[in-house]
């Protein structure tokens, strides 16, 4: 029997590694929180705060994993750098897509998600010293990244005024000096943009020019509405030289839970990601690795109907917002919409007011950098009814100019 003291035990001194607080917070796990707390005091919260797919995987691919599980090959340990099969069905979807050429061996990596390469990315090219450029507002865990390799952010605004694409000529020289690497993402997160190939053809030069590595997170690459399909950095001639693209089937193939992704271009940097992920992990199950590459190289349908049914969503809550008066740019992409908060109240406030007035949940646009603020993030992850409803819950808080009466008289 053991005379341990489990007082001396939890007065052990744990010091972490100076680098743990460094690290950004990280404010969804607040907004969780905050919704989970009104959900069990009995309200009935409609949650589009988050980007949490809402709808299953595809039966055919769940199908695929289904048989792939009594494959006793894939009991055993996947090849580190994962199956040649997978990486193959990537570079034919590319190629089919967007007219891409890659190579399977040297131009594709496999990864557990896209957000573990989005932090990969920065810890095998950034030191203390170097600068990272990141949109803002963006996706936090660039900042996470960062802050693992011990470098430093400088942001780049995006603007309403300028298609909330970056403005390289306002990038100071200083920062320029530094700078070794830089995020792009589009269609964006969180305000929905979506960039023309002339933006990445201007992208290559630049990066060229300034000895800057470009990481593309094409995450919602699949999702472009009004029958525009998003177009890919790697469309561009030249843009292998000087970067890499971030692809994941979490949205595509509401896949979000089966973290499957991809780092495509720059052979070198591919190399790199590889040799970091040989001393981490053991590649994917196998069996995951044959669904992801089934959801691949099949009928794609189901995406066409999945970016369809975001259309159809889109459409029809922007129709309610244009009931109450709440005036916003439809998005191009992703299944996101940006919205501007009401005059008086920053995005915290305004976020704060609709969970505890009309319950109804939404992202601050502060959460994804200073220049989110004034704007709030919704996703289209619910049901058309749904999305109506969460707009004329809002629509009665009279917010907006319009009030009730108006809205039903329109």
């Amino acid at each position: 029997m053991s005379n341990v003291n489990n007082s001396s035990v939890s007065a052990f001194p744990i010091q972490p590694a100076g680098m743990m607080n460094e690290l950004p917070e990280q404010f969804f796990a607040k907004l969780v929180q905050d919704v989970n707390r009104h959900v069990n005091a009995g309200h009935d919260v409609i949650n589009l705060g988050q980007g949490n797919p809402d709808q299953p995987t595809p039966p055919h691919i769940v199908e695929e994993l289904r048989e792939a599980a009594g494959n006793p090959q894939y009991h055993k340990y996947s090849p580190f750098t994962g199956y040649p099969f997978l990486k193959e069905a990537i570079a034919k979807r590319y190629k089919e897509d967007y007219d891409v050429d890659l190579d399977p061996q040297t131009e594709v990596a496999i990864l557990f998600g896209g957000k573990t390469g989005l932090i990969e990315i920065s810890q095998i090219l950034l030191e203390k010293g170097d600068i990272c450029l990141v949109p803002d507002p963006g996706y936090p865990d660039y900042w996470s990244g960062v802050a693992l390799s011990g470098a430093e952010m400088s942001f780049m605004p995006l603007t309403e005024d300028h298609a909330y694409l970056p403005d390289y000529s306002a990038i100071s020289p200083d920062v320029l000096e530094r700078a070794k690497l830089m995020f792009l993402n589009y269609p964006n997160n969180p305000t929905s943009a979506t960039a023309p190939l002339s933006f990445y053809e201007e992208t290559v030069a630049f990066a060229r020019r300034n000895q800057v590595v470009v990481a593309s997170d094409f995450a919602y690459g699949a999702i472009g509405f009004d029958g525009q399909k998003p177009v890919s950095f790697l469309q561009v001639p030249g843009a292998k030289e000087v970067g890499v693209e971030f692809y994941t089937l979490s949205k595509t193939y509401n896949m979000a839970g089966w973290r499957v992704a991809f780092a495509l271009g720059n052979s070198e940097i591919i190399r790199l990601i590889n040799l970091m992920q040989d001393h981490v992990y053991v590649s994917l199950f196998g069996g995951i690795q044959a669904a992801a590459a089934r959801a691949l190289t099949d009928d794609q349908q189901c995406v066409t109907d999945l970016v369809d049914r975001y259309e159809s969503r889109r459409n029809a809550f922007f129709e309610e917002l244009d009931k109450i008066g709440w005036q916003a740019e439809a998005p191009k992409g992703s299944f996101f919409c940006w919205l501007p908060v009401p005059e008086g109240m920053d995005s915290r406030q305004f976020a704060t007011l609709l969970l505890e007035q009309a319950h109804v949940a939404v992202a601050p646009g502060i959460g994804f950098g200073t220049g989110g603020e004034g704007y709030v993030r919704i996703g289209l992850l619910t049901s058309e009814e749904r999305l109506r409803e969460a707009v004329q819950r809002i629509g009665k808080l009279n917010l907006f100019g319009k009030n009730e009466t108006e809205s039903r008289k329109d």
